[in-house]
């Protein structure tokens, strides 16, 4: 088999391969011979027809089928002698493809980079420190007591805060829209779901009051037929609501799984929570930095193929998430492009540091994850143990560790300053990493 090999850019790789007529031949006869074990024809007996007959009915299907597995299997031949390593599937163009000459095909395909993750002194990581105080902790037990609030109907004008029943249309020049009108709406005054000075004109009403208001759709309304433009509502109010918060009893914390307790019980389990919560979002802002770091250490060209595949991840899981009857491939790449690039960079360095740094995933801290997710149910053991049960799950934990496991080793060259902060800015969403 003779091969030899054209870099046509970074990645791309342009390799002709020449193999003998006589291996070509012999995997010819190999199925004819198959073939005839097996063939049955009128006027011979199974395995006694001639092989003339056979070649003349089965020898165009057989060498079509040798070649396309011979095309399979050089290929793999040849890049195991050159030592490259395929990013995805091979263009294969045939040069010489006839019968009676050896058999010439060109397979144009991409490589995996090659590179050595550097630059880890040079990655600036601010690492936040915090703790929960009791001052946290009120703050978070009134959240909850506001997510639980009840309404009960109120003989009195409407307040800020309040919910309403409301019935309203809307029109622009005189002309109803589409959207503008609606029926039995539960409204929160205040709430923002409305667009801007609609909410605040109902501030004062009282049920079964009608009034007539002129808000204006903001410039950058999503609707661009009515971006900018002053709309007329009529709006009649069925109902005043005030806002109850529930007491801080027995009754609520049960809600949330604490039977036993009392107050205490109930603030201690918050505060667990909330430190756990504190954790995840500090590791997670290291994290991004940390990666962040690596990406503009690294600039690596990635190969093509690899992004197409990712983009098509992404269009499956954005069709899973919102639903609806359209399908993956519908949904246009360069909606996903940008993501998926960051992650295949992402994904080559990071398997890179594990490659150079020779990491494996920590068996005590899987362990340790696993108990620290398992502590929010109340069966702990039984989670722990249906972990170790299902090697899927187990498996997309070790993940997770080892990627932590390469946190630690940048962490361990980076330039890393600690900063005290309150658990609120501590837990703040990090910011979206900017595309690679």
């Amino acid at each position: 088999m003779q091969v030899s090999v054209e870099s046509t850019s970074a990645l791309e790789r342009r390799m002709t391969i020449g193999v003998p007529v006589e291996r070509i031949e012999t995997e010819v006869n190999k199925r004819l011979q198959q073939t005839a074990s097996r063939a049955k024809i009128p006027g011979f007996r199974p395995g006694k027809v001639p092989m003339s007959v056979i070649r003349q009915r089965y020898e165009a299907a057989a060498r079509q089928e040798a070649l396309g597995d011979l095309i399979q299997a050089t290929f793999y031949e040849a890049v195991v002698a050159e030592k490259l390593n395929p990013a995805g599937a091979p263009s294969v163009e045939p040069k010489v493809f006839e019968k009676g000459k050896d058999l010439e095909y060109v397979a144009t395909f991409e490589v995996f980079p090659e590179f050595k993750v550097a630059g880890l002194d040079a990655i600036e990581v601010e690492r936040l420190q915090a703790e929960v105080a009791d001052s946290d902790v009120d703050n978070m037990l009134e959240i909850l007591r506001k997510q639980n609030t009840r309404y009960e109907k109120a003989d009195r004008a409407a307040e800020d805060g309040d919910q309403l029943n409301i019935d309203f249309v809307g029109k622009i020049d005189g002309e109803a829209f589409a959207g503008g009108s609606a029926q039995g709406t539960q409204l929160v005054l205040g709430s923002g779901r409305m667009i801007p000075g609609f909410e605040s004109e109902l501030v004062g009403a009282k049920a079964g009051e009608e009034r007539v208001i002129n808000p204006t759709f903001p410039e950058d309304y999503q609707n661009l037929d009515l971006a900018g433009k002053t709309a007329e509502f009529t709006v009649t109010v069925n109902s005043v609501e005030a806002p109850q918060l529930p007491e801080l009893n027995d009754e609520f914390f049960a809600q949330f799984g604490v039977q036993e307790g009392g107050l205490e019980g109930f603030r201690s389990e918050v505060k667990k929570n909330m430190e756990r919560e504190l954790r995840q979002a500090i590791k997670t802002k290291v994290k991004n930095q940390v990666m962040e770091g690596l990406v503009t250490a690294n600039p690596i060209e990635v190969p093509k193929a690899l992004i197409d595949n990712e983009v098509n991840r992404l269009r499956v899981q954005a069709v899973q998430q919102f639903g609806g009857n359209i399908k993956p491939d519908q949904l246009p790449a360069e909606l996903f492009e940008e993501q998926a690039k960051r992650r295949v960079v992402l994904g080559l360095i990071v398997a890179e540091v594990v490659k150079q740094y020779e990491l494996k995933p920590d068996d005590a801290r899987v362990r340790e994850l696993i108990e620290e997710m398992a502590s929010a149910y109340q069966e702990p053991e039984q989670v722990v143990s249906w972990y170790y049960k299902n090697d899927e799950q187990l498996n997309e934990v070790r993940s997770v560790v080892l990627e932590e496991q390469v946190v630690d080793t940048v962490l361990q060259q980076a330039k890393v300053t600690d900063k005290s902060v309150s658990y609120e800015e501590a837990v703040k969403p990090a910011e979206a990493p900017q595309a690679a």
